[in-house]
């Protein structure tokens, strides 16, 4: 019961009972004053009778006699009234029936009048003459009982209702403060520190509430404090202090990551060696601040042409990841590489097109992180060979299908539903069962099915992300997988689909008339988070309001604050499989678990993805994760 309750129930009882006792002071107060005045009229009935009877009974005049007594007994309440001649013992009686109107027979049956009699005898002189018997009529009694209880209780009853509504009121108002304060609990309980609350009127709860303030600070400067952390780790682990890029370490885990998802792109090494003739002129104070300029030039005119990863892998050598593009995107960046890096060997005082050379490997087909680096180093020690500015590795692969293709085949895919599904169980790190299952989709060409690495890059590139997620959600409920499972589906959701209204209205509309919303959960790429922290919010919120559940997948992979999650509260967060493939030193350690700590402060599961082998899945053990995935427990057909 909540306190408010309690107090009006207190308030409610109190008044109850002040009521009921006023009522009954009220009923027998009334019930002693009219017995007594129904004495009163006796006796001075009897009296005035004795009085009036005198004289006719001194001259035995029976007739007047009868008459004095109808007069009074028709003019009052009197239930029987007896007159006894002395000389001869004559009897005569009056009767008045026990009708009482205006009064229910119940209220009469309770007794409440005992039965008054007045008996007196009438003389003249010392002679006796008569004996006169008056038995009050209790209707007088129980009839203003009655109206004066009914009067009274119309009364209490309208002041009951009048207090118990005030009442109401007035604690609504007073326990406001106290309203405030369980909705800011709630709020911290749920990780989300708002602004300070007001300070109220009420001298108790200024304490409480301050103590309350406080405490959300606390816990807010807490989650700063770690988010701060994983900053500084990532500074220190992970970040080139020369050149401000990601080391080595973070663009091998990164491609470890690329490779493993689907995707398209390439890798280029650079390699400057007119930095050294910086070097040998200037100092090494002028060579860092070159590196310094450079590596800004080229985070901000190569991230111009497409978002990609820029580390500085070795002293003069320069790594460039670039995702999710074609061959011409491809070569539009090459030239913009190379134009920026001719720029800077001006400013430098060195000629530009030479001491240094750029070599490029283009990812195809199934890849590893050996692979492309040995091609793309191939092709950088072929470009140095040959005195060139780059080379190209040649391959002997070649694509599927042409872009136009392509478009044609995911477009009737998608109209016709042509996708088979496979889905990867995710299980809790201590083997209490399977926390999810992970969605995969493979696409029909004919008679061979084509994995998600082979299409998804032209999905976000032909922009059909949106159309794919619609398709997919509504093929899942088609063939009922929600059905053979008691486990959570997870669906990844598109760049596209994140950022599209259209896509938010239409997915609000069909979780609405969906069954199994418990069972679904969508996933968000930490990237999407980043880019349009508005349209997830939007997106999230819908989710939510649903009933369903969303995570946010490659947790940690951004070099950002941590401080949306605070804002979109996701039911779980997926660690970024870069992490799987990073070395077990203890800064990196150190790393992993400042993230972990970042989620887990705020109460949101942890699930580390990218497992292998059995020692990676217990040195993540150690970091207190929920949930695990990879190829330890492979993807399964669900035919």
């Amino acid at each position: 019961m909540t306190l408010f309750r309690q107090i009006y129930s207190l308030l409610f009882s109190l008044f109850l009972l002040v009521v009921a006792s006023l009522g009954y002071v009220q009923f027998t107060e009334t019930q002693s004053f009219l017995t007594k005045q129904m004495e009163s009229d006796l006796n001075n009935a009897s009296t005035s009778l004795g009085l009036m009877l005198t004289p006719a009974l001194e001259a035995g005049d029976t007739a007047a006699a009868e008459t004095l007594v109808n007069v009074i007994f028709e003019g009052g309440y009197y239930q029987n009234v007896k007159l006894t001649w002395m000389v001869d013992g004559k009897q005569q009686e009056w009767n008045n029936p026990l009708r009482i109107e205006d009064v229910p027979q119940w209220f009469i049956n309770l007794n409440l009048f005992k039965t008054i009699k007045k008996q007196s005898t009438i003389t003249s002189g010392w002679l006796q003459l008569a004996q006169l018997e008056i038995t009050a009529h209790p209707g007088f009694g129980y009839h203003e009982l009655w109206r004066i209880m009914s009067n009274t209780i119309i009364a209490f009853s309208l002041l009951f209702l009048v207090a118990i509504f005030t009442a109401r009121i007035g604690l609504t108002w007073i326990l406001k403060p106290l309203h405030t304060l369980s909705e800011h609990a709630k709020s911290i309980a749920a990780r989300q520190f708002g602004p300070d609350m007001a300070l109220p009127k009420t001298t108790e709860l200024k304490d409480l509430v301050t103590a309350f303030n406080s405490m959300s600070a606390q816990l807010k400067q807490v989650f700063h404090s770690l988010d701060e952390e994983v900053g500084a780790l990532r500074k220190k682990n992970l970040v080139d202090p020369a050149s401000g890029l990601p080391n080595r370490q973070y663009v091998v885990s990164r491609l470890n990551g690329w490779l493993s998802e689907p995707s398209s792109g390439a890798l280029f090494l650079a390699k400057l060696d007119w930095l050294e003739e910086v070097h040998s002129k200037y100092g090494y104070q002028v060579r860092d601040e070159t590196i310094r300029i450079l590596a800004e030039k080229f985070q901000l005119q190569l991230n111009e042409i497409t978002p990609s990863v820029i580390g500085r892998i070795a002293a003069y050598e320069f790594a460039f990841l670039v995702t999710d593009v074609e061959h011409d995107q491809i070569s539009r960046y090459l030239q913009t590489l190379i134009r920026t890096i001719n720029q800077e060997m001006s400013k430098a005082g060195c000629k530009p097109n030479e001491d240094f050379a750029i070599g490029i490997a283009e990812r195809i087909g199934q890849m590893n992180v050996s692979d492309i680096l040995a091609q793309a180093d191939n092709a950088l020690q072929k470009a140095l060979q040959e005195n060139k500015t780059f080379h190209w590795f040649e391959t002997t692969e070649q694509q599927l299908f042409t872009r136009e293709q392509w478009r044609d085949n995911l477009s009737h895919a998608i109209s016709n539903k042509k996708f088979k599904f496979r889905w990867q169980p995710i299980q809790f790190c201590d083997g209490d069962g399977i926390a999810q299952r992970e969605l995969y989709c493979q696409l029909e060409l004919g008679d061979q099915l084509a994995h998600a690495g082979q299409f998804m890059p032209y999905i976000e590139l032909l922009s059909l992300g949106a159309l794919l997620d619609k398709c997919l959600i509504e093929t899942v409920y088609e063939q009922k997988l929600l059905e053979r499972s008691y486990e959570p589906l997870a669906i990844n959701l598109t760049h596209q689909s994140i950022n599209d209204p259209q896509f938010h209205e239409w997915l609000n509309h069909f979780l609405r008339n969906a069954a199994f919303i418990e069972r679904i959960c969508f996933e968000i790429p930490e990237a999407g988070v980043y880019s349009d922290l508005k349209s997830c919010q939007h997106l999230c919120n819908i989710i939510r309001d649903n009933g369903a559940k969303f995570g946010i997948d490659h947790f940690g992979r951004q070099f950002g604050s941590m401080s949306y999650l605070q804002e979109l509260r996701p039911s779980y967060v997926k660690l970024d499989q870069s992490f799987a493939y990073y070395d077990e030193t203890h800064h990196n350690s150190e790393l992993c678990r400042a993230l972990i700590n970042v989620a887990k402060g705020l109460d949101i599961q942890v699930i580390v993805t990218g497992i292998q082998e059995q020692a990676q899945l217990e040195r993540f053990n150690e970091l207190r994760t929920d949930a695990y995935q990879g190829f330890i427990a492979p993807p399964l057909n669900l035919d």
